[in-house]
């Protein structure tokens, strides 16, 4: 017999294998270990000092009375007559804005992926660079094109020789909405593109191919398959567009009051932090709610690829 398949060769072996098993068995411990650790100390020292307690301090704040643990600064926020405008107007801002960026992001991804024209990659380079420039820049770019004093509306008065400039409606929710399409319709496009991207293409050649037209292979083949990175998209523009302050405060007027500016003039003219304090508690709770929703379709999103 060969000395490979005698007793103790295959007890060595064995031992060999049982103690190759123990070292990655114990070498995975310690990377979860380490994973831990690294976890601990990310809590301890980034997360807690520039996100958690700041959040804790909010909370604390916006329950801070003249005698203790309160709930007035919440009672006097909601009761306040003027909330309900306040809250009114940021949500018309809202729906009117992310809807119209939702659309135009929608529209403009369809255009560059199924009917690319010349320059369309950079044009889609663009829009990917566009998402960092700063909001209130788009603000000022505006006033200086489109303003009472702007080029294209001084150009328009003085070729038509008008006594008046003709454009005069950016300081005002006309300007903001505007303003606020322009800077985040790019935000829809890039995970629209994404999820066309994605799109088996042989399913809408067969549909042509039974007749189907343009608009029926849009709504019953493209937007069923497509419609969870449309979705994302979507609801990432209503989340930023929610949180938006820049540009409110270039454009927008002194009777077009929104909850970020609301809450703004609590903190620095009024100088009541606990109502502030309730406020941002408020937009806040809105702004998880819409992350949540965004993080839940998202990942079916990634389900659905997989």
């Amino acid at each position: 017999m060969s000395s490979l398949s005698s007793p103790d060769a295959l007890a060595n072996r064995d031992a060999l294998r049982a103690a190759t098993a123990a070292s990655h068995a114990a070498a995975k411990r310690r990377r979860e270990r380490m994973s831990q650790w690294h976890l601990l100390f990310l809590a301890v020292f980034v997360l807690g000092p520039l996100v958690i307690y700041p959040l804790v301090r909010l909370v604390l704040l916006s329950l801070t009375g003249a005698h203790g643990l309160s709930f007035h600064a919440y009672s006097a926020f909601f009761k306040n007559p003027e909330t309900s405008g306040v809250i009114g107007t940021t949500l018309w801002i809202l729906f009117a804005s992310a809807g119209l960026a939702s659309v135009l992001g929608v529209a403009l991804a369809s255009l560059l992926f199924f009917k690319p024209f010349p320059g369309a990659r950079l044009v889609t380079r663009f829009l990917e660079l566009f998402v960092a420039f700063p909001s209130f820049l788009v603000a000022f770019t505006l006033i200086f094109l489109y303003g009472s004093q702007g080029s294209v509306s001084i150009g328009l008065q003085r070729l038509f020789r008008l006594e008046a400039p003709p454009l005069d409606f950016l300081f005002g929710i006309g300007g903001v909405i505007l303003a606020e399409v322009v800077f985040y319709a790019p935000f829809v496009v890039r995970p629209t593109l994404a999820s066309f991207a994605m799109l088996d293409m042989r399913l809408i050649e067969a549909a042509r191919s039974l007749g189907a037209n343009g608009w029926m292979v849009a709504f019953r083949v493209i937007v069923p398959l497509a419609w969870p990175g449309i979705a994302a998209g979507t609801i990432l523009c209503f989340l930023l567009t929610l949180n938006e302050f820049g540009i409110l405060l270039v454009l927008g007027s002194a009777h077009l009051i929104t909850l970020p500016v609301a809450i703004y003039s609590s903190a620095t003219v009024d100088l009541d932090l606990p109502a502030a304090a309730a406020g941002a508690v408020v937009m806040l709770a809105m702004s998880l709610s819409l992350y949540a929703l965004y993080r839940q379709v998202n990942r079916r999103k990634v389900g659905g690829a997989k």
